[in-house]
């Protein structure tokens, strides 16, 4: 029997398979970058602005930020209160990917949805990038959340940039800049990996899920959580009582000193540990797979979670909500 997983909203979410993203939740759609509405409602796109999609608002945002006043930009997956693996295909959502010139998704099997759409609406002058492919990953790849990987979103900046110039050619100088700026804000997050790595490069952490994963290991962290709890974990399934007992001994035992946790989603095992690393005085960050909003960009949410993490492990305070 499949466990339920819950958001912090408080709703439960039955997860079905690994990476399901068909199930029972609509996640809202919301607009970022250059063209807004309020409440969701339809904006209208000026001729000559290209019109991208996408598949997390993580995505979405890069592309904003790259493609500037010449591209109308829309997330599909954006609702902080939802969880990510689960996705309900909507008529509109649909009809976004019907008329986009250019998407973004993640691939190895996080946002599958994408896949069947873009194959439900053929279009020859459709550019889609993939994220998975892109890195070079399999479809085998145990952890889907590439974003949190510090190389990654420099790669699709840039994949980004090359897209927008062969549907603009005009624009390709103001593209060019805008990656230039993009880039340069970036080099603030690798600094601040290297400068966190270099003070506490080997300190132990445990967490709930793989979210952040990437990023931990770039920063020189290690999680000593078994794989297999956080796997079983994000997809829904109970954890075995050895590693749940496993995980209870980090903490009671303060063999960690820090705790993350995915805030996104909640279910009766990690809310009991976060109970016992709160008892336990080990200070707990959350981590996102979705980029929280308003006021984050790419960068500035991962650099929330880096000093998230430096609050922990200079002052012990913990981060319940960045």
């Amino acid at each position: 029997m499949i466990p339920l997983r819950t958001p912090s909203a408080g709703h439960e979410i039955p997860r079905t398979s690994r990476f399901c993203r068909n199930a029972v939740v609509a996640t809202s759609l919301v607009l970022v970058g250059v063209t807004l509405s309020s409440c969701g409602s339809p904006v209208a796109i000026s001729s000559g602005v290209i019109r991208a999609v996408g598949a997390e608002n993580q995505y979405a945002n890069v592309l904003a930020q790259i493609g500037g006043r010449y591209v109308s930009v829309r997330a599909i997956v954006s609702n902080p209160n939802t969880d990510p693996h689960t996705f309900e295909v909507s008529t509109r959502v649909a009809q976004l990917i019907s008329t986009a010139q250019l998407v973004v998704q993640n691939g190895v099997g996080y946002d599958a949805f994408m896949n069947q759409l873009e194959s439900a609406s053929p279009s020859s002058s459709r550019d889609v990038i993939e994220v998975q492919t892109l890195e070079g990953l399999s479809n085998n790849t145990e952890n889907p959340h590439l974003w949190y990987k510090p190389s990654t979103m420099p790669r699709v900046a840039r994949a980004i940039a090359v897209d927008l110039t062969k549907l603009q050619p005009g624009h390709a100088r103001y593209f060019a800049t805008r990656l230039s700026a993009f880039s340069k804000s970036v080099n603030s997050l690798t600094v601040a990996v290297a400068t966190f790595k270099k003070k506490y490069e080997g300190v132990r952490v445990a967490t709930t899920e793989p979210v952040a994963d990437y990023l931990l290991q770039a920063l020189g962290l290690v999680n000593v959580t078994p794989f297999r709890f956080q796997a079983d974990v994000m997809n829904g399934i109970d954890p075995s009582p050895e590693d749940i007992a496993f995980q209870q001994g980090l903490l009671t035992h303060r063999k960690v000193r820090v705790f993350l946790y995915n805030e996104q989603v909640s279910s009766p095992v990690t809310v009991s540990l976060q109970s016992l690393a709160k008892s336990s005085g080990v200070p707990i960050v959350a981590v996102y797979e979705t980029m929280p909003t308003p006021g984050y960009d790419y960068q500035s949410w991962m650099l929330a979670e880096i000093a998230a993490l430096t609050r922990a492990l200079s002052t012990s305070r913990s981060t319940v909500r960045i």
